[in-house]
């Protein structure tokens, strides 16, 4: 049922409370209520509503992932910037993104039950981390990992990545497109050792960093300087393997406990 005077869909849980919240918020304020059920609710200046696919969301990298742009947008880079991106985030029930690697750092707040996974390049291993209602895990540039989301609702996740929006070639770099980069990267190096070679002079086919590509036919880019690409798509598609193997992970008892009082504390506490 829409609620024609205060813009709202009354049928809705927390709406009606959120639209009482609306009519005393000055011009441009917006305040968000990230349910523990995985909705969100929004009160402005139009009344109340909830947020989902259909309305201000934008496809998150994967399939049946969605994103709402806070700060910055799809379109930021480092030729478009806006410094950083800030932006809220639902992950499906009982899913997990691609593999990737951000070009820029990578914040995530997770606001229920998470995990993940990152490619520890030291110890040449995956490290699962379990993440839970609160946890905020910061992610360098360029390390392979995936977030998923261990429950059976969805997640809501306030995410900030330095420098680039999801339009963004180095966004999410996933073992696709890096294979494909070393692949470019190669072709490119064999076809400049030849032209050289056919002068008197050869030339290797990486730089002199120990095997890492420098990609050369663009103006670089974070993450696309000095990568190598081929290392990157193998770790990448460790944490594949592992996913395929492990699966997602489980919400335990007592977590699933605590979600049941985290439901009716946002009941007792949100707008009324």
């Amino acid at each position: 049922m829409f609620d024609v005077e205060s813009g709202t869909r009354s049928d809705v849980p927390g709406v009606r409370g959120m639209a009482r919240l609306a009519r005393g918020l000055p011009s441009g304020v917006e305040v968000f209520h990230l349910r523990p059920d995985g909705r969100v609710l929004l009160a402005d200046g139009e009344g109340a509503r909830e947020l989902g696919p259909s309305e201000e969301f934008l496809r998150f990298i994967d399939e049946g992932q969605f994103a709402h742009y806070l700060v910055g947008d799809a379109r930021t880079s480092p030729e478009r910037p806006s410094n950083a991106t800030f932006k809220l985030g639902v992950v499906g029930p009982r899913s997990a993104f691609t593999p990737h690697a951000h070009g820029g750092e990578h914040i995530v707040l997770s606001l229920g039950h998470a995990s993940c996974g990152l490619y520890d390049p030291v110890r040449r291993r995956v490290a699962d981390v379990r993440l839970f209602p609160g946890a905020m895990i910061r992610i360098p540039e360029m390390m392979p990992h995936s977030f998923a989301n261990r429950g059976a609702k969805p997640l809501n996740i306030l995410a900030a990545n330095t420098g680039f929006g999801i339009d963004h070639e180095d966004y999410a770099i996933t073992a696709d497109e890096a294979e494909r980069r070393c692949a470019d990267a190669d072709t490119r190096a064999g076809a400049g050792a030849d032209v050289e070679a056919g002068a008197g002079t050869a030339r290797p086919a990486s730089s002199a960093g120990g095997g890492q590509v420098t990609t050369v036919d663009r103006a670089p880019t974070v993450g696309q300087v000095a990568t190598d690409y081929g290392s990157l798509a193998a770790a990448l598609r460790e944490i594949e393997r592992l996913q395929r193997a492990g699966g997602i992970g489980a919400v335990g008892a007592r977590e699933r406990i605590a979600a049941v009082l985290r439901r009716a504390a946002a009941v007792l506490e949100g707008p009324r």
